[in-house]
């Protein structure tokens, strides 16, 4: 008896395992794109124009343990920035952000006043349970990454109110 809830406790940790590996929704289908110039971040929040400053935007790509981690983060001249975290990505394709106990991709959009930078706002997706948005990668090397997003972000410094950060585009060079 002992050996057979032993092999089922196997059984449905195995199970656990290959579900969380694909609960990640990827889409093989990454979308065009988007429409951001090289090595820059557009978006609008909360219908405003954000396009990263170049020289104040980077990509990484970290691969370790058979896993690869990819982080977008782009800053503009005022002190807004958007980051993108990608953990577990593969290749092209469509990721949710949020879903669930198994946070693998993040969004942020931050705000921080030059003057008083302890004042930092930031609105983070994942919130709860749920669904927040979606990063397409539509191209994927050893050099580059370009793709779009859109999320909904809350406030986790202040009044929990949201954003949405919409028609989001990236084109990064590692």
């Amino acid at each position: 008896m002992k050996k057979m809830k032993n092999t089922m406790y196997t059984l449905l940790i195995a199970i656990a395992v290959i579900f969380t590996a694909t609960s990640c929704s990827k889409d093989d289908d990454g979308g065009s794109g988007g429409n951001a110039a090289a090595g820059t971040i557009k978006a609008k929040v909360a219908g405003s124009n954000f396009s990263s400053n170049p020289q104040l935007s980077a990509a990484t790509q970290i691969n370790a343990g058979g896993s690869t981690t990819i982080t977008v983060q782009g800053n503009d001249n005022s002190g807004k920035g958007i980051v993108l975290v990608m953990n577990g990505v593969d290749g092209t394709g469509s990721y949710n952000i949020g879903g669930g106990a198994n946070i693998s991709i993040s969004a942020s959009y931050i705000e921080v006043d030059a003057s008083n930078p302890t004042a930092a706002q930031t609105w983070q997706a994942p919130f709860d349970s749920s669904v927040a948005g979606e990063i397409n990668i539509s191209e994927f090397t050893a050099s580059k990454v370009v793709g779009t997003f859109e999320f909904t972000g809350k406030n986790v410094n202040g009044d929990n109110s949201t954003k949405e950060i919409t028609e989001g585009s990236f084109n990064m060079d590692f």
